[in-house]
């Protein structure tokens, strides 16, 4: 066996490769690397997916969610609506608005209710809804902020000198500061 074979099984023999393991140690190995980048970006990308995943729902469902969804668009370009409508032919809209005139005043109430109710609802679900995910998220991080506080406070506060540059506003503030 010749000495530059001795020294290449030395250097590259039993498996292992001493170049490659000693310029890792300066070096990150590429492959491995795009490997873990590859695992941290796949697992970001899965809990997204679990946070942003809605469960099955019926058709029923997804029918009444179009249906709700329906009511402030319509109220808004009904609205405008009534604008054109105006505008095209003021003889036809004056009769409608005379006729709504003569619509009486608990009828009014009633439909006001009835809209308010829907309204107020909806907002309520979709407060109560955020306030459950606010819920969730403080339980879920607090331990985590007290920790971070917690190891602020213990850290000492300094006072540093305040570079004034001639500034007299800032002057009287560092003054007054060391003072108090």
């Amino acid at each position: 066996m010749g000495l530059i074979e001795q020294l290449f099984s030395v250097m590259f023999g039993s498996g292992r490769n001493v170049l490659r393991d000693t310029a890792e140690v300066f070096r990150p190995n590429a492959e491995a690397q795009a490997q873990r980048e590859h695992s941290r970006q796949a697992a970001a990308l899965q809990q997204f997916a679990h946070e942003f995943h809605a469960p099955q729902r019926g058709w029923f469902d997804r029918f009444m969610d179009a249906l709700n969804r329906l009511p402030r668009p319509a109220l808004a370009l009904g609205t405008l609506g009534l604008f054109v409508a105006a505008m095209v032919d003021p003889v036809w809209f004056g009769a409608r608005m005379t006729g709504l005139a003569l619509v009486p005043e608990p009828l009014w109430w009633l439909l006001g209710a009835i809209v308010s109710f829907y309204f107020g609802a909806r907002h309520q679900a979709k407060g109560q809804d955020f306030q459950r995910d606010l819920a969730t998220r403080i339980a879920t991080t607090m331990p985590e902020v007290t920790r971070q506080v917690d190891a602020l406070e213990r850290e000492p506060v300094r006072k540093r000198d305040i570079q004034t540059d001639g500034n007299a506003a800032l002057e009287d503030w560092a003054a007054q500061r060391k003072a108090g």
